[in-house]
């Protein structure tokens, strides 16, 4: 199975159906000069499942090395998704291997994630890798 590794303004736009249809919060006229920059600025990386005609990527993965006290160096990932039409290929268990293989070739001997308190389906998923419920993730939101 291909995994492509996105980098620029075209591999983003290759990106854009399925990004923008996980992520409904983002504005699209913004997208690519965002994740331009986390790439630019924050150490973020994309990579993506082609679909069956190579015309649009069908799952994506978004994540980024981070380092912390707490943890050391790890990989977070952001975002892991596919197209309703193309789950059940296996994508999303691929390019959670794909970022177990970057982790490794950077000697990084952690990968963490969030999921949605009711995404039984992927919590399923990540069990079945070795993933293991770490922590409680607490979000405050602010009024500005």
């Amino acid at each position: 199975m291909d995994i492509l590794n996105l980098k620029t303004s075209g591999d983003i736009e290759f990106a854009r159906e399925v990004i923008l249809q996980f992520r409904t919060n983002v504005d699209s006229n913004y997208l690519v000069e965002q994740v331009s920059e986390m790439i630019k600025n924050e150490k973020f990386q994309l990579a993506c499942i082609p679909t069956d005609d190579g015309k649009k990527a069908a799952a994506f993965v978004g994540f980024r090395v981070m380092d912390m006290l707490r943890t050391g160096k790890i990989i977070y990932i952001d975002d892991l998704f596919t197209l309703s039409e193309y789950r059940g290929r296996g994508y999303a268990a691929e390019l959670l291997d794909y970022v177990d293989q970057v982790a490794k070739e950077n000697d990084i001997k952690s990968v963490h994630l969030d999921s949605g308190f009711t995404l039984h389906t992927a919590h399923k998923l990540y069990l079945t890798k070795g993933y293991i419920l770490g922590c409680h993730h607490f979000v405050k939101t602010l009024k500005i």
